[in-house]
Protein backbone atom coordinates (compact mmCIF):
# COMPACT_ATOMS: atom_id res chain seq x y z
CA UNK A 1 0.00 0.00 0.00
CA UNK A 2 2.74 2.35 -1.02
CA UNK A 3 1.28 4.85 -2.98
CA UNK A 4 3.00 8.06 -2.73
CA UNK A 5 1.62 11.58 -3.19
CA UNK A 6 2.67 15.12 -3.28
CA UNK A 7 2.05 16.15 0.40
CA UNK A 8 4.93 16.12 3.00
CA UNK A 9 6.00 17.26 6.60
CA UNK A 10 3.92 16.07 9.40
CA UNK A 11 0.36 14.86 10.20
CA UNK A 12 -0.83 17.65 9.70
CA UNK A 13 1.10 18.44 6.25
CA UNK A 14 0.10 14.81 5.01
CA UNK A 15 -3.36 14.37 4.24
CA UNK A 16 -2.91 12.87 1.17
CA UNK A 17 -0.96 9.88 2.79
CA UNK A 18 -3.10 9.44 5.64
CA UNK A 19 -5.92 9.15 3.31
CA UNK A 20 -4.14 6.43 1.30
CA UNK A 21 -3.34 4.55 4.42
CA UNK A 22 -6.68 4.70 5.46
CA UNK A 23 -7.88 3.42 2.04
CA UNK A 24 -5.25 0.77 1.56
CA UNK A 25 -6.30 -0.55 5.44
CA UNK A 26 -10.42 -0.57 5.55
CA UNK A 27 -11.49 0.55 1.69
CA UNK A 28 -10.92 -2.17 0.37
CA UNK A 29 -12.62 -4.88 2.12
CA UNK A 30 -15.56 -2.39 1.13
CA UNK A 31 -15.90 -2.46 -2.46
CA UNK A 32 -13.15 0.08 -2.77
CA UNK A 33 -15.05 3.06 -1.81
CA UNK A 34 -15.71 4.82 1.52
CA UNK A 35 -17.92 7.71 2.24
CA UNK A 36 -16.73 11.43 2.33
CA UNK A 37 -18.48 11.77 5.33
CA UNK A 38 -16.79 8.70 6.99
CA UNK A 39 -13.53 9.77 5.40
CA UNK A 40 -13.77 13.41 7.16
CA UNK A 41 -14.76 11.75 10.70
CA UNK A 42 -11.89 9.11 10.37
CA UNK A 43 -8.79 11.54 9.48
CA UNK A 44 -10.36 14.50 11.89
CA UNK A 45 -9.15 11.83 14.71
CA UNK A 46 -5.66 11.66 12.85
CA UNK A 47 -5.95 15.41 13.24
CA UNK A 48 -6.71 16.59 9.45
CA UNK A 49 -9.84 19.16 9.01
CA UNK A 50 -12.27 18.49 6.89
CA UNK A 51 -10.95 21.26 3.83
CA UNK A 52 -7.69 19.55 4.22
CA UNK A 53 -9.34 16.41 3.31
CA UNK A 54 -11.70 17.33 0.60
CA UNK A 55 -8.40 19.22 -1.15
CA UNK A 56 -6.31 16.11 -0.49
CA UNK A 57 -9.03 14.15 -2.28
CA UNK A 58 -9.28 16.41 -5.22
CA UNK A 59 -5.50 15.78 -5.78
CA UNK A 60 -5.46 12.28 -5.63
CA UNK A 61 -9.03 12.20 -8.03
CA UNK A 62 -7.07 14.37 -10.39
CA UNK A 63 -3.99 11.92 -10.27
CA UNK A 64 -6.28 8.52 -11.22
CA UNK A 65 -6.06 7.29 -7.81
CA UNK A 66 -9.75 7.35 -6.93
CA UNK A 67 -13.11 8.42 -8.71
CA UNK A 68 -16.01 10.24 -7.07
CA UNK A 69 -19.11 7.86 -6.69
CA UNK A 70 -22.46 8.09 -5.04
CA UNK A 71 -23.48 4.23 -3.59
CA UNK A 72 -27.17 4.48 -1.90
CA UNK A 73 -27.39 8.63 -2.18
CA UNK A 74 -23.68 8.64 0.31
CA UNK A 75 -21.44 10.44 -2.29
CA UNK A 76 -17.52 9.00 -1.32
CA UNK A 77 -14.58 8.22 -3.75
CA UNK A 78 -13.63 4.31 -4.64
CA UNK A 79 -10.23 3.01 -5.43
CA UNK A 80 -9.85 3.28 -9.54
CA UNK A 81 -8.04 -0.11 -10.89
CA UNK A 82 -4.26 1.59 -10.64
CA UNK A 83 -4.66 2.57 -7.47
CA UNK A 84 -6.15 -0.93 -6.52
CA UNK A 85 -3.06 -2.66 -8.31
CA UNK A 86 -0.67 0.13 -6.68
CA UNK A 87 -1.87 -0.80 -3.24
CA UNK A 88 -1.63 -4.67 -3.74
CA UNK A 89 1.99 -4.13 -4.88
CA UNK A 90 2.77 -2.01 -1.84
CA UNK A 91 1.37 -4.91 0.51
CA UNK A 92 3.95 -7.48 -0.78
CA UNK A 93 6.86 -4.83 0.09
CA UNK A 94 5.42 -3.10 3.82
CA UNK A 95 4.07 -6.80 5.34
CA UNK A 96 6.31 -9.23 3.24
CA UNK A 97 9.72 -6.89 3.07
CA UNK A 98 12.21 -9.78 2.11
CA UNK A 99 16.25 -9.60 2.79
CA UNK A 100 18.45 -10.62 0.33
CA UNK A 101 21.72 -12.61 1.39
CA UNK A 102 24.75 -11.64 -0.55
CA UNK A 103 25.06 -15.05 -2.86
CA UNK A 104 21.55 -14.07 -4.08
CA UNK A 105 22.56 -11.97 -6.89
CA UNK A 106 22.14 -8.74 -7.76
CA UNK A 107 19.78 -6.84 -10.69
CA UNK A 108 21.19 -4.33 -12.94
CA UNK A 109 19.29 -1.76 -15.23
CA UNK A 110 20.97 -0.18 -17.58
CA UNK A 111 19.00 2.89 -19.91
CA UNK A 112 19.76 5.09 -21.97
CA UNK A 113 17.34 8.08 -23.57
CA UNK A 114 17.57 10.58 -26.13
CA UNK A 115 17.91 14.53 -25.05
CA UNK A 116 14.37 14.39 -26.91
CA UNK A 117 12.65 11.94 -24.24
CA UNK A 118 14.66 14.02 -20.99
CA UNK A 119 10.79 13.64 -18.97
CA UNK A 120 11.79 9.78 -19.46
CA UNK A 121 15.12 10.16 -18.16
CA UNK A 122 13.58 11.95 -15.46
CA UNK A 123 10.61 9.45 -14.79
CA UNK A 124 13.09 6.03 -14.89
CA UNK A 125 15.39 7.83 -12.60
CA UNK A 126 12.09 8.54 -10.16
CA UNK A 127 10.60 4.96 -10.62
CA UNK A 128 13.80 2.99 -9.82
CA UNK A 129 14.70 5.60 -6.58
CA UNK A 130 11.09 4.54 -5.28
CA UNK A 131 11.88 0.67 -5.92
CA UNK A 132 15.13 1.09 -3.70
CA UNK A 133 17.64 1.04 -6.43
CA UNK A 134 21.22 1.73 -5.50
CA UNK A 135 23.22 4.00 -8.57
CA UNK A 136 26.04 2.79 -9.71
CA UNK A 137 26.58 5.39 -12.58
CA UNK A 138 23.97 7.65 -13.90
CA UNK A 139 22.70 5.29 -16.45
CA UNK A 140 23.61 1.95 -14.41
CA UNK A 141 21.25 1.07 -10.91
CA UNK A 142 21.43 -1.68 -9.09
CA UNK A 143 19.10 -3.60 -6.74
CA UNK A 144 19.23 -6.71 -4.74
CA UNK A 145 17.72 -9.69 -7.15
CA UNK A 146 14.17 -10.55 -5.27
CA UNK A 147 13.49 -7.36 -6.97
CA UNK A 148 13.33 -8.75 -10.75
CA UNK A 149 9.77 -9.31 -11.29
CA UNK A 150 8.91 -6.18 -9.06
CA UNK A 151 11.25 -4.11 -11.63
CA UNK A 152 10.56 -6.07 -14.87
CA UNK A 153 6.54 -5.52 -14.25
CA UNK A 154 6.99 -2.21 -12.90
CA UNK A 155 9.04 -0.60 -16.08
CA UNK A 156 6.28 -2.51 -18.15
CA UNK A 157 3.47 -0.71 -16.67
CA UNK A 158 5.21 2.86 -16.85
CA UNK A 159 5.92 2.23 -20.28
CA UNK A 160 9.73 2.66 -20.28
CA UNK A 161 10.79 -1.22 -20.73
CA UNK A 162 12.08 0.09 -24.22
CA UNK A 163 14.76 2.51 -22.98
CA UNK A 164 16.14 -0.23 -20.33
CA UNK A 165 18.10 -3.59 -20.28
CA UNK A 166 18.29 -5.90 -17.51
CA UNK A 167 20.77 -8.11 -16.24
CA UNK A 168 20.45 -10.51 -13.20
CA UNK A 169 23.86 -12.49 -11.61
CA UNK A 170 26.41 -12.26 -9.26
CA UNK A 171 29.14 -10.07 -8.09
CA UNK A 172 32.34 -11.66 -9.37
CA UNK A 173 34.90 -8.92 -8.96
CA UNK A 174 36.00 -5.47 -8.55
CA UNK A 175 36.31 -4.58 -4.59
CA UNK A 176 34.70 -5.74 -1.29
CA UNK A 177 30.98 -6.21 -1.74
CA UNK A 178 30.89 -4.02 1.89
CA UNK A 179 32.13 -1.04 0.61
CA UNK A 180 30.34 -1.01 -2.77
CA UNK A 181 26.84 -1.02 -1.53
CA UNK A 182 28.29 1.79 1.10
CA UNK A 183 29.15 3.63 -1.95
CA UNK A 184 25.49 2.57 -3.92
CA UNK A 185 23.13 3.53 -1.40
CA UNK A 186 23.22 6.19 1.47
CA UNK A 187 23.38 3.95 4.48
CA UNK A 188 24.18 6.89 6.81
CA UNK A 189 20.78 8.31 5.58
CA UNK A 190 18.57 5.34 6.01
CA UNK A 191 19.67 4.45 9.74
CA UNK A 192 18.58 8.32 9.98
CA UNK A 193 15.55 7.24 8.75
CA UNK A 194 14.90 4.35 11.09
CA UNK A 195 16.28 6.13 13.93
CA UNK A 196 13.33 8.39 13.57
CA UNK A 197 10.61 5.88 13.51
CA UNK A 198 12.07 3.90 16.34
CA UNK A 199 12.61 7.48 18.33
CA UNK A 200 9.14 8.20 17.67
CA UNK A 201 7.35 4.44 17.96
CA UNK A 202 9.30 2.63 20.10
CA UNK A 203 6.91 4.27 22.70
CA UNK A 204 3.88 3.73 21.55
CA UNK A 205 4.82 -0.01 21.17
CA UNK A 206 6.44 0.07 25.03
CA UNK A 207 2.45 1.51 25.64
CA UNK A 208 0.52 -1.43 23.66
CA UNK A 209 3.19 -4.34 24.38
CA UNK A 210 3.60 -3.86 27.85
CA UNK A 211 0.81 -6.82 28.60
CA UNK A 212 -1.73 -6.47 31.35
CA UNK A 213 -5.72 -6.46 31.44
CA UNK A 214 -6.46 -2.66 30.67
CA UNK A 215 -9.38 -1.76 28.40
CA UNK A 216 -8.03 -1.47 25.13
CA UNK A 217 -8.76 2.18 23.70
CA UNK A 218 -10.03 1.06 20.06
CA UNK A 219 -9.83 5.17 18.67
CA UNK A 220 -6.55 5.34 20.36
CA UNK A 221 -5.41 1.98 18.10
CA UNK A 222 -6.43 3.66 14.93
CA UNK A 223 -4.81 6.45 15.37
CA UNK A 224 -1.62 4.93 16.10
CA UNK A 225 -1.92 2.18 13.15
CA UNK A 226 -2.63 4.81 11.14
CA UNK A 227 -0.01 7.27 12.20
CA UNK A 228 2.52 4.64 12.51
CA UNK A 229 1.84 2.68 9.09
CA UNK A 230 2.07 6.48 7.20
CA UNK A 231 5.10 7.15 8.67
CA UNK A 232 6.68 3.25 7.47
CA UNK A 233 5.52 2.58 4.89
CA UNK A 234 8.39 4.56 2.22
CA UNK A 235 10.80 2.58 4.62
CA UNK A 236 10.73 -0.72 2.74
CA UNK A 237 11.17 1.30 -0.62
CA UNK A 238 14.09 2.94 0.90
CA UNK A 239 15.68 0.14 2.43
CA UNK A 240 15.13 -2.74 -0.80
CA UNK A 241 16.16 -5.44 1.42
CA UNK A 242 20.24 -5.05 1.30
CA UNK A 243 21.61 -8.47 2.36
CA UNK A 244 22.80 -7.78 6.55
CA UNK A 245 26.42 -9.53 6.05
CA UNK A 246 26.56 -6.16 3.73
CA UNK A 247 25.80 -3.53 6.03
CA UNK A 248 27.17 -1.68 8.95
CA UNK A 249 27.20 -3.70 12.71
CA UNK A 250 23.72 -2.99 14.54
CA UNK A 251 21.85 -1.95 11.77
CA UNK A 252 18.67 -0.13 13.47
CA UNK A 253 16.54 -1.75 10.39
CA UNK A 254 16.18 -5.05 11.92
CA UNK A 255 14.78 -3.28 15.29
CA UNK A 256 12.36 -1.29 13.89
CA UNK A 257 11.13 -3.93 11.00
CA UNK A 258 10.16 -5.88 15.04
CA UNK A 259 8.82 -2.93 15.84
CA UNK A 260 6.51 -2.42 13.27
CA UNK A 261 5.69 -6.17 12.41
CA UNK A 262 4.83 -7.01 16.08
CA UNK A 263 2.85 -3.44 17.07
CA UNK A 264 1.03 -3.70 13.84
CA UNK A 265 -0.39 -7.09 14.71
CA UNK A 266 -1.33 -5.64 18.15
CA UNK A 267 -3.13 -2.54 16.37
CA UNK A 268 -5.00 -3.74 13.90
CA UNK A 269 -7.95 -5.72 15.45
CA UNK A 270 -9.40 -3.00 18.36
CA UNK A 271 -8.44 -0.04 15.08
CA UNK A 272 -11.08 -2.09 12.44
CA UNK A 273 -13.58 -2.13 15.75
CA UNK A 274 -13.00 1.58 15.91
CA UNK A 275 -13.53 1.87 11.82
CA UNK A 276 -16.71 -0.45 12.08
CA UNK A 277 -18.11 1.53 14.86
CA UNK A 278 -17.75 4.40 12.98
CA UNK A 279 -19.23 3.60 9.49
CA UNK A 280 -20.79 -0.11 10.20
CA UNK A 281 -19.85 -3.07 9.57
CA UNK A 282 -18.13 -3.60 5.57
CA UNK A 283 -21.26 -5.82 4.36
CA UNK A 284 -23.76 -3.07 5.41
CA UNK A 285 -21.85 -0.39 3.16
CA UNK A 286 -23.88 0.23 0.23
CA UNK A 287 -22.56 -1.77 -3.23
CA UNK A 288 -21.84 -0.64 -6.39
CA UNK A 289 -24.69 0.44 -8.32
Amino acid sequence: MAIEDEDGGGAAGQPGRLILTVYGLYARERGGWLPIAGLVRLLGEVGINVQAVRSAIHRLKRRGLVDAERRADAAGYALSDDAHGLLAEGDVRIFGHTRGAADDGWLLVVFSVPDTERAKRYQLRSMLTRLGFGTVSPGTWIAPRHLETATVETLQRAGLAGFTQVFAGPHVAGGELAELVASWWDLDGLQELYADFLDRFEPVGARWLAGGDGAVDDARAFVDLVDMLTAWRRLPYADPGLPLELLPAGWNGERAHELFATLSARLREPAARHVEALLGPAETLPAAG
